[in-house]
């Protein structure tokens, strides 16, 4: 083996071939490590994360002043991603009155639409966003009331009155003293006539007419500027013409004075001009009186799907000759001071069959006073005649009654009371052949003398009838007095039912 020189000998004996040596193994380290980072794949290196770039504005549409009430229509449409992206829309209420509670139509479209319901601003907020991003903006919504205008001249030319404000909680027209109309006037839907106290509105014979057709989301409302109860007096129809026609209003808040014959109503209907109207689709409520009043000699010309409701009296009273233009599907029983179908007047007079048909609500007749049926009558099952007190009810020799209940729908007559005797009972003069009464309920007669000092709750007097499947009770004499000129089916003792009659269940006079 050779002996090794130590590098430092080495070194001082020759200098440069030393140098020479860490030469070439500095150049040999520079060579590997390039050779190492040239072999590292590209993969291998994460590279640093670009952040993404937002390209998306959003546009909430300009600010708008409405009125309260007002349909907004919001508009996101001018929103953009400047790389054509599409977007989706988001819409939210940032502000708004205290007592709001209006909210978004469809929010998640790029045009919805809201409803301010109170006075004040709101503030709405659109998003819009996509993979791009997100981008904000809001719209100011400032909603106030318009002024009513006042209505203080007669109306005496053709009128048309339209509907300036959207909310129907705020009128578009106040009547600050009574209103006469002399010539056509038309009411267009959604419009509300506000009353001050004891104002109230005459549609005249000789010119005057009113055309008043709401809609089923825009009523045509006549209310009281205060909407209490018996505010104003209320709408007097004297007028005949045959256009007349009210649908899908609502009278409320009337009756603060008599409007006719001594009698609050809030629309009342005079009978010695003849006055008419078709009424469907109606609200009379909150007022102090009846709902409506129809006097003998005016005409009902249509009645369909009205309503009463919260009336002081009943919801209606009506004479006799206007009872068959009542329909099934009107309602008579809601919180009225009586839930009935008031009858006011002496005489059933119309040619030929009436038909007095049942009520959905079950509502009954309520006779006022002594009642004489001089036609043919007949009485739907389920029908209700109730009596007020120590009245009758009579069937004229030229008149007849058909009364033919079921046996789980029974035709009734009874007191209005519903307890002892409160009326005087059914009076039976004719002697038509056609007088019946099947699957019936008779009861509470006999408060006074009916005829020949004898009190009943059903009395023939001259008169025809078959009687059977009825039910005769509480009265206060006999069940069934008939006087000796008249004719009872033979079995009618065995027939029928008698429960806590005063005397005998029938008096047959020899």
């Amino acid at each position: 083996m050779k002996n090794r020189i130590p590098v430092a000998i080495q070194f001082a004996k020759n200098p440069a071939w030393v140098t020479t040596i860490l030469t070439k193994r500095a150049f040999a380290i520079l060579l590997s490590a390039t050779f190492l980072v040239a072999g590292c794949k590209k993969d291998d290196v994460d590279p640093a994360p670009n952040p993404p770039v937002n390209t998306l504005t959003a546009n909430a549409g300009a600010d708008q002043e409405v009125q309260v009430g007002e349909t907004v229509k919001l508009d996101g449409s001018a929103s953009v991603d400047t790389k054509g992206a599409p977007l989706t829309y988001q819409w939210t209420i940032a502000t708004k009155p205290a007592k709001s509670t209006a909210a978004i139509t469809a929010a998640t479209t790029v045009k919805p639409t809201f409803v301010p319901d109170e006075v004040g601003d709101y503030e709405l907020e659109l998003t819009v966003s996509n993979a791009n991003g997100s981008s904000k903006d809001k719209v100011k919504i400032a909603a106030s009331v318009a002024q009513p205008i006042v209505l203080d001249k007669n109306i005496t030319v053709k009128t048309v009155l339209t509907d300036r404000i959207s909310n129907p909680d705020y009128p578009d027209y106040i009547v600050p003293k009574s209103l006469v109309v002399t010539n056509e006037l038309t009411i267009n839907p959604g419009v509300v006539i506000a009353f001050e106290r004891d104002t109230r509105l005459d549609i005249n014979d000789g010119g005057g007419l009113i055309i008043a057709k709401g809609t089923a989301d825009k009523k045509i409302r006549f209310i009281g500027v205060e909407k209490t109860k018996g505010f104003w007096v209320g709408i007097m129809i004297y007028s005949g013409s045959n256009a007349n026609v009210l649908e899908n209003i609502e009278v409320m808040h009337a009756g603060s004075r008599t409007i006719i014959s001594s009698t609050k109503a809030g629309m009342a209907l005079f009978g010695g001009g003849k006055a008419q109207i078709a009424l469907k689709n109606s609200l009379f409520s909150q007022n102090d009186g009846y709902g409506l009043l129809v006097q003998e000699g005016a005409i009902l010309r249509e009645f369909e799907a009205n309503t009463f409701t919260k009336n002081t009296e009943a919801g209606i009273q009506v004479d006799p000759a206007n009872v068959i233009k009542l329909d099934a599907a009107s309602a008579f029983t809601g919180e009225n001071g009586r839930n009935v179908v008031e009858v006011k007047g002496y005489y059933l007079r119309e040619g030929g069959d009436v038909t007095w048909g049942g009520f959905k609500d079950k509502t009954p007749y309520r006779l006022t006073g002594d009642f004489a049926v001089e036609t043919g009558l007949t009485l739907s099952p389920g029908v209700t005649i109730e009596g007020a007190r120590d009245i009758v009810m009579m069937i004229n020799s030229k008149g007849y009654l058909i009364a033919k209940g079921t046996a789980t729908d029974k035709v009734t007559f009874t007191g209005a009371d519903r307890t002892g005797a409160t009326w005087k009972g059914l009076m039976i003069y004719s002697v038509n052949s056609r007088n019946v009464i099947e699957n019936a309920e008779i009861s509470n007669g006999g408060s006074i003398a009916i005829v020949s000092g004898k009190k009943a709750n059903l009395a023939l007097y001259g008169g025809n009838l078959s009687i059977k499947n009825t039910t005769i009770s509480n009265s206060g004499g006999y069940g069934i007095f008939v006087s000796y000129s008249s004719k009872l089916n033979a079995d009618a003792t065995t027939a029928n039912t008698f429960k806590s009659n005063a005397q005998d269940n029938v008096l047959l006079e020899k």
